[in-house]
């Protein structure tokens, strides 16, 4: 029997429910067929001379179907918000959180940290929520680019801030472990929306608040 899981299609979908400030939001689910995941893995590995049949690497077509469909995938979650009860007004600024994705050129891992910041409207939002964005679009094939853009996109829709900020800083494997070699590189990307975008104090804030503080500062 195929054994199958879900894979993030390229949108996530947010269904309508009878409480609009704890909106569930749901990859479009696309099947995974772990068993043909690791059978081409192993015509992969041997195509490319590697010992599939010794000991060591025995298991290695699974664990690699296994690792691929687990980086790839995300969970649900509910985006909850809150009324604005005390009309806070400035910057809220989540720093640090944890980016694990794909680059969907040579499928190798880029790692690093999302600094994501947004000036509340009508409702603030639930701080996990954020690192749960993150998570969310990570987990597919990617460009650091779009997935920048897609979580600032995500944010400005669904919680209408004032104002929305993204930077994500990454390594990429694909171009510190193999062409260049070019390791220790960081590419720094951001998305900045609304009165982040267009007042300059705003947005000098916001960056200055992201500036440096991923990979212990650089201050």
């Amino acid at each position: 029997m195929t054994e199958q899981r879900t894979l993030d299609a390229p949108a996530p979908s947010v269904t309508a429910t009878v409480l609009p400030w704890r909106s569930p939001v749901t990859p479009a689910a696309a099947p995974i067929d772990l068993v043909a995941a690791e059978k081409a893995a192993a015509d992969l590995l041997r195509a490319l001379g590697q010992p599939i049949g010794s000991d060591g690497m025995a298991e290695t077509p699974r664990r690699m179907a296994h690792a691929y469909a687990e980086m790839l995938t995300s969970d649900s979650f509910d985006f909850t918000t809150f009324p604005n009860a005390e009309r806070y007004d400035e910057l809220v600024v989540v720093e640090d959180i944890p980016v694990r994705s794909v680059c969907e050129h040579h499928m190798l891992p880029f790692t690093g940290v999302a600094h994501l910041g947004y000036l509340p409207a009508d409702r603030i939002l639930g701080l996990s929520k954020l690192a749960r964005l993150v998570e969310l679009y990570a987990h597919r094939a990617q460009t650091q680019e779009r997935l920048t853009q897609q979580i600032a996109e995500h944010l400005d829709r669904h919680l209408t801030p004032r104002g929305v900020g993204v930077v994500i800083e990454a390594e990429h494997t694909c171009m510190s472990l193999r062409g260049v070699r070019a390791a220790g590189t960081r590419t720094v990307t951001s998305a900045l929306l609304g009165t982040l975008r267009t007042d300059p104090s705003s947005r000098a804030e916001f960056l200055s608040l992201t500036r440096g503080s991923g990979r212990g500062g650089r201050r």
